[in-house]
């Protein structure tokens, strides 16, 4: 396994595409980014800068501004994989909030964000050996990926899994809320009409609504080696 590749991971909110993403990036020491962390650092943005909200966005101010928006990994050996930084500050823990996944999919829909952060995601992968996972990575960002993915799971599941990861962290949260909240986001991702979340043709669906993280690491590690590597 010595060719260097690019993996694009799509799919569904929290059907698990940073987890395997980083597992991946670690067994086959490749880079790994966590696209979705830049579109949550660009709302967080907006919302310290009082430019969204549930009922407001000043689209116009935010694409003024992003000139201004500097977002970076940082590797954090502790933790073994690279935290979200905004304009030099880490984030990692501020991005993952239910307040900012409320906002996260309206921010998405914005084309000149997405086109900024689009060729800087490309400027990451330039040299292949990377492991990249969003929304639109095999259909926009690396259409010619060597293995692409499509992670998916009911929607049920999926809300479980995002309760779960809230609570254990300490956060106050709904799952009623969170429920809504994942298939509002599957709404909005899959019908805006910059790069919509959509299945790349030849990229593999995946269903782990009902595997643990071992079986499903092994499967799509399998799928590495046969379907890029070989």
């Amino acid at each position: 396994m010595t060719k260097k590749i690019t993996i694009a991971i799509d799919g569904f909110s929290s059907t698990g595409k940073s987890t395997i993403a980083k597992q991946l990036a670690k067994e086959l020491g490749y880079i790994y980014v966590d696209t979705g962390a830049m579109y949550r650092a660009v709302t967080l943005y907006a919302m310290q800068q009082n430019l969204i909200s549930k009922n407001h966005f000043n689209t116009t101010e935010l694409i003024d501004d992003l000139s201004s928006i500097s977002i970076s990994f940082v590797f954090n050996p502790s933790l073994g994989y690279a935290e979200v930084y905004l304009n030099g500050t880490n984030v990692e823990k501020e991005i993952r909030t239910i307040e900012v996944s409320k906002l996260v999919s309206k921010v998405a829909t914005i084309s000149e964000i997405r086109k900024k952060l689009v060729s800087e995601q490309q400027n990451m992968g330039k040299n292949k050996g990377v492991v990249m996972d969003g929304r639109d990575i095999g259909t926009v960002v690396f259409p010619n990926a060597e293995l692409k993915l499509f992670m998916t799971a009911s929607a049920d599941k999926r809300a479980k899994r995002r309760y779960k990861e809230l609570v254990d962290r300490g956060d106050r949260v709904n799952y009623e809320e969170i429920l809504h909240n994942v298939q509002e986001r599957d709404r909005i991702d899959s019908t805006r009409a910059d790069s919509p979340l959509v299945v790349a043709e030849d990229a593999i669906e995946f269903d782990n609504s009902d595997m643990g993280l071992k079986e499903q690491f092994e499967r799509i590690l399998n799928l590495v080696k046969t379907h890029a590597l070989t």
